[in-house]
């Protein structure tokens, strides 16, 4: 189950930029707090929240991880179980149908412990929310998603600020039939 809480356009697709890319980091409560009021029904009964992780690389560069403040903003425990382990080309750069190959053994599991088996993965048989700005294709949450129902979370859920807007082609008019002159 995902949601979203407005599409991505106009003014929300303006704040979203200016909070990821300008650094405005300030937007995060009151996006989280739109993003909550959509997803009160997702919401509700989850053990936490997990931010979708950025690479090392891209987060040295940005400075902040939007998807974890976002995350830190919806009121439930934070748990950042994920972790991006290959670094590749941004999604928003791909077309649809190489997002999905882009992130192909692109997230992993963060814990790593040494504790007994039976305390190993307090996860386990939990309702876990995958928190993220914008969903477009859903490659990155499904990808997400995959690796946590392997580790044994029961069930995941997606929240995002905006969902991106993709327009279908037309399809092509009906062919017309052969003008004919009148006699």
């Amino acid at each position: 189950m995902a949601r979203s809480a407005a599409a991505y356009e106009g003014p929300l697709r303006e704040l979203v930029h200016a909070f990821k890319f300008e650094g405005r980091r300030q937007l995060a409560e009151p996006l989280a707090r739109l993003m909550c009021r959509r997803g009160l029904d997702l919401l509700e009964g989850a053990d936490a929240v997990v931010p979708v992780p950025l690479h090392p690389v891209r987060l040295l560069r940005r400075g902040f991880n939007q998807a974890d403040d976002l995350a830190r903003e919806v009121g439930l425990p934070v748990w950042r179980l994920l972790r991006r382990r290959r670094h590749g080309p941004p999604q928003a750069s791909l077309p649809a149908p190489r997002r999905r190959a882009n992130l192909r053994r692109a997230y992993a599991l963060s814990v790593r412990c040494v504790l007994p088996e039976s305390m190993r993965l307090p996860f386990r048989d939990k309702t876990i929310v995958l928190i993220d700005d914008v969903m477009t294709t859903g490659a990155t949450l499904d990808a997400c998603a995959r690796t946590l129902l392997e580790s044994g979370v029961r069930d995941v859920r997606a929240l995002t600020v905006a969902r991106a807007v993709v327009t279908m082609p037309h399809p092509p008019p009906e062919p017309r039939p052969a003008w004919r002159p009148r006699r």
